[in-house]
């Protein structure tokens, strides 16, 4: 592997010269902080554990920050940026940092949400500052549409860190904690103060570590189906199950019988149900509709 010059990396100077040449207003509606820290970027691609023969796809690039600290470390990194004008500044910045390393990357300009391939080799990790406003939706999208995907580490707001990392029973455990569960073995892996963006944002971000699982888990049921189970119970989590999954299962008396089936408490509310116990409610739900209302 070519070793990078030491100046490769941006920094706060680096940063906003780029964005200043480009006429680049970071900008909420996209959730835009960019990374101005050497440092932070460093300390990413060593807690996400990068190998040299990894094949990384990052989302939302911007400047390059991150995805310069990537190619140091990986065989190949493939950005998906969804900016006109970062996607068309990326490949030069790339060159002009980088030269030695240009022919391992790759960009994708799309919206993450809509992308469904990939150039080159399959993808061996995810690494990302995802958008706050999208982290969820674009982290659920990248695991389900790329299997290959075996080591994940995202950067996100604080809270959304804390929800996807949670444990059955906790006040933030929800959908996202349920659903990235589905995929993989998550847990919080850092924080990330607010002085090492720009602007800084008025929240704190957290470090996510999401470990693929070895096996699947093993169901009957289709993903669509229990991510419906999952839904429906948090869609009135302080209801018991009985009452939040009536909808989903045709009557309350229809949910008991899938409940009871599955070995799980009526009267338990979807905060204390692991992912395989959402699997095996979906696995029974009641077939028979003519189940009457108590």
């Amino acid at each position: 592997m070519n070793s990078p010059t030491p100046d490769a990396l941006l920094g706060p100077a680096d940063v906003r010269e780029l964005a200043g040449a480009l006429g680049v207003r970071p900008t909420k509606q996209r959730g835009q902080n960019f990374v101005i820290d050497a440092n932070t970027v460093r300390r990413i691609v060593r807690t996400a554990g990068v190998r040299d023969d990894d094949v990384v796809v990052e989302v939302g690039p911007g400047l390059g920050s991150l995805t310069l600290a990537l190619l140091e470390a990986a065989d190949r990194v493939v950005a998906v940026e969804i900016d006109d004008v970062l996607a068309g500044a990326l490949p030069a910045t790339i060159a002009a940092r980088m030269p030695a390393r240009a022919d391992r990357f790759a960009l994708v300009h799309s919206d993450a949400m809509h992308v469904d391939e990939l150039p080159g080799p399959a993808p061996t990790a995810l690494v990302a500052n995802l958008p706050y406003n999208v982290a969820v939706p674009v982290l659920l999208h990248m695991l389900d549409t790329f299997p290959t995907i075996e080591r994940t580490l995202v950067m996100v707001q604080a809270e959304v860190a804390d929800r996807l990392a949670a444990d059955p029973g906790s006040k933030v455990y929800g959908v996202p904690s349920v659903k990235a569960n589905w995929y993989a073995d998550v847990k919080r892996a850092g924080s990330i103060g607010r002085n090492v963006f720009w602007p800084a944002p008025n929240v704190d971000s957290g470090l996510v570590s999401l470990v693929r699982r070895a096996e699947p888990i093993k169901t009957t049921a289709s993903k669509r189906e229990v991510f419906a189970v999952v839904d429906a119970a948090f869609a009135q989590r302080r209801k018991t199950l009985r009452a939040a999954l009536a909808g989903w299962a045709g009557s309350a008396a229809a949910a008991e019988v899938a409940l009871v089936a599955a070995g799980v408490s009526p009267q338990a509310r979807g905060e204390s149900l692991t992912v395989e116990e959402f699997t095996r409610i979906a696995e029974n739900k009641a077939e028979n509709k003519e189940i009457a209302q108590p």
